[in-house]
């Protein structure tokens, strides 16, 4: 039973008006039993998961095939129109982007359009979130496209860019169709863009595994580790790597590719070496491009509450300029590098190379992390706006099959995406109708209209997937609001925003959750501990060097931490304490031990009682207070270390007749307290609910006894 106290022991008992202040009683608690046989948790859990009933069956299918439940409930003429128009929108969009991000993760354009196609069913199916628009994302396809790139290279392939053949398709199709006997000839015919998706594909479903896995065990908890500042400065630095990696098709230069650390500044080396090689035709047409785009991007942002539906503009440029560069024979006369053959239908599905896993499977780990974050986080923030709720865990569940199933079908790594998604909602999509008219779209470009680009300039899609990122640019501007409301938030971001830009992506993520951590662990080992003054008239107690007209009591201390104490930030707190009631009791015991030796010295010489007087008027010095209360409101919890610190703390200052006492201990402090023998027999009632209650009983102590010593 744990036993408080509001005040003054009820064994003390002043006389006369006295009483009528100082009298309080003790305060008795009795904590609730906890069940900690952790037999009887794992039996009663074992029994929840294995029991299986109909009830239980049809709960758990119905839970992990979400369309199960909204689809039978569909209202058809108050969804249907919405649903349709942003699904039309936000697939006329996705065309031209798809086509472009498939450049930027090193792959062929059709490979693009399945993604995009098999990411917006599977989602339809498994996923929870009415809004967010599932597909290619711009970080991601960078992530992907610099792995590829690498097991290019190790593998021997040549990374200098070539124009697209016909092989392409054909090679995959023979692939496909191989017997596995056949080995030597599977590798001959699988050219560069064959082996490209293969290894995107492969890192694609265990990606998909990391995120299923994640589901299933619950560790939903990593993204808390992403917080917004540390995802914002992700994606613009990731901005800056996928800007550097366009600029090449932009000036129609023939570089390769760079990767791995540093590779930004490789990558701007080796532009500027070869600039005078630019294609004069390709950096008209990225210019114009750019003059069209920029300009309607903005007018659809400034006006969309007024227009029904955003201007297609990204499938304008590309039909102008697809209908140019062929009628205008770029590539014949100017050398324009272009798309190539972009063939119709599917490919037929064929698993991951597993000989790769090893390869990949540590890259996956980052890209499947941000996918989910991304993801999980994009559909809380909608669910919240239209008041509605998402799961975390099935949200996983989705983007882990949106990733392993299309693995098997010539796909590559894909999450959501702001920027779609806020279309689709501004659209009137109601639910994930929508995704399915995006893919029925995608698949009539798959089906009939993809060849048609074949004559499409890459620096038109480098444009597309540049002009883009202006959101994830436009962060800067927000710099200085930033700052005013958190430095620490701040610095997080250009932190991470600098090595996701500089070092690689890969490694920048990691040094923002670790720069972000150190954070934390920095604001708790140098916290806040200011002193405490009475606010007049009240109860409370707020801080002497944040608020004026406070008042202080006579010998009493009232100091407040605010920050779990344990071994990080033991020392600070010590050192704090004194710094802040301005007496080290070390320091007063040592000096009334150096007085007390001196003054024997000063005897044994026999030098005279003036100097001797004089000595233990020093020793017996008044410290200014009798009492030091510690607020622990703030304290989440304690240590072995900070345990042992508080221990160390009130003994020192009892030795030189200053007493402790602790105000406002959360139930874990108190049981940590009780746990680690804090206090003495007979000392647990120097625990107080409040501060003030704190002070009363120090005043009336320091009362008491001096009324006693009078007597």
């Amino acid at each position: 039973m744990a036993e408080f106290n509001n005040g003054r022991s009820v064994t003390e008992m002043p006389e006369g008006d006295d009483a009528k202040h100082s009298f309080h009683h003790r305060m008795f608690l009795e904590p609730q039993e906890k069940k900690r046989s952790m037999k009887a948790l794992v039996v009663k859990q074992a029994k929840k998961t294995c029991s299986c009933t109909p009830a239980k069956v049809k709960d758990y299918v119905f839970s992990f095939f979400p369309v199960l439940q909204w689809l039978p409930k569909y209202k058809l003429r108050q969804y249907l129109l919405g649903d349709l128009m942003s699904g039309v929108i936000v697939g006329v969009l996705l065309v031209p982007q798809s086509i472009a991000y498939s450049l930027l993760a090193g792959q062929e354009p059709i490979y693009g359009l399945y993604t995009s196609f098999f990411a917006s069913i599977i989602y339809f199916i498994f996923g929870t979130s009415r809004h967010i628009s599932v597909g290619i994302f711009g970080v991601i396809c960078l992530m992907v496209g610099q792995v590829v790139d690498r097991e290019l290279q190790r593998a021997g392939y040549d990374l200098e860019p070539a124009a697209l053949t016909v092989l392409t398709d054909t090679a995959a199709y023979v692939n496909a169709t191989l017997s596995p006997v056949n080995q030597t000839s599977q590798e001959l015919l699988c050219d560069k863009s064959c082996y490209a998706i293969t290894v995107g594909a492969t890192m694609t479903f265990i990606a998909g595994v990391y995120q299923v896995a994640m589901g299933f065990f619950q560790v939903g908890f990593v993204s808390v580790y992403l917080s917004d500042s540390l995802l914002s400065g992700f994606v613009t630095g990731a901005s800056f790597t996928i800007l550097t990696s366009q600029a090449k098709y932009l000036l129609g230069l023939d570089i390769p590719r760079s990767s791995g650390i540093g590779s930004l500044i490789t990558t701007w080396i080796n532009i500027f070496r070869n600039i005078h090689k630019t294609n004069i035709c390709d950096l008209i047409t990225s210019f114009l491009c750019f003059l069209v785009l920029i300009p309607t991007k903005e007018l659809n942002e400034h006006f969309k509450s007024r227009l029904k539906a955003p201007i297609p503009v990204e499938l304008v440029v590309i039909v102008a300029a697809t209908l140019a560069s062929h009628f205008g024979k770029l590539r014949e006369t100017y050398g324009s590098s272009i798309a190539g053959h972009i063939p119709t239908g599917f490919l037929p599905p064929r698993p991951p190379d597993w000989n790769l896993i090893p390869n990949v499977a540590l890259d996956a780990i980052p890209i499947a992390i941000i996918g989910f974050a991304i993801t999980v986080s994009l559909s809380e923030m909608f669910a919240k706006k239209h008041g509605y709720s998402v799961k975390a865990n099935q949200e996983m569940y989705a983007i882990g099959f949106c990733n392993i199933i299309p693995s098997f079908f010539h796909c590559f790594t894909t999450s959501a995406a702001l920027a779609k998604t806020l279309v689709k909602e501004s659209t009137g999509c109601r639910t994930q109708m929508s995704g399915m008219v995006t893919s029925l779209l995608i698949l009539l470009v798959l089906l009939v209209i993809a060849p048609l680009f074949y004559s499409l300039q890459k620096c038109v899609l480098a444009v597309i997937t540049i002009v883009n990122l202006r959101g994830a640019l436009r962060k800067f501007k927000d710099l200085p609001k930033m700052w005013h409301l958190s430095r620490v938030d701040t610095v997080i971001w250009l932190v991470t925003m600098a090595a996701s830009a500089l070092i690689s992506t890969e490694i920048g993520l990691l040094v923002g959750v670790c720069f972000s951590m150190l954070c934390v662990i920095f604001r708790t080992q140098r916290p806040e501990a200011p002193l405490l003054g009475w606010v007049a008239e009240s109860e409370t107690y707020e801080s002497l060097s944040a608020y004026k007209n406070l008042q202080t009591k006579p010998g009493i201390v009232v100091f407040r931490f605010e920050a779990p104490l344990y071994y990080i930030n033991k020392e600070c707190f010590k050192s704090t304490l004194y710094k802040q009631t301005g007496v080290n009791p070390v320091w007063v015991k040592a000096a009334k031990k150096k007085a007390a030796k001196k003054m024997l010295r000063e005897k044994e010489v026999d030098s005279g009682g003036n100097q001797t007087s004089i000595s233990m008027d020093c020793v017996s010095e008044p410290l200014g207070f009798h009492t030091i209360v510690i607020d622990c409101c703030a304290v989440q919890f304690l240590d072995t270390a900070g345990i042992r610190t508080l221990k160390e703390v009130c003994k020192d200052y009892r030795e030189i007749d200053v007493q402790v006492l602790l105000a406002q201990c959360n139930p874990s402090v108190r049981s940590s307290l009780v746990r680690g023998e804090f206090f003495k027999e007979g000392e647990d009632h120097l625990l107080f609910h409040s501060v003030h209650q704190a002070v009363d009983f120090a005043l009336g102590a320091q009362g008491h006894s001096g009324t006693s010593a009078s007597k």
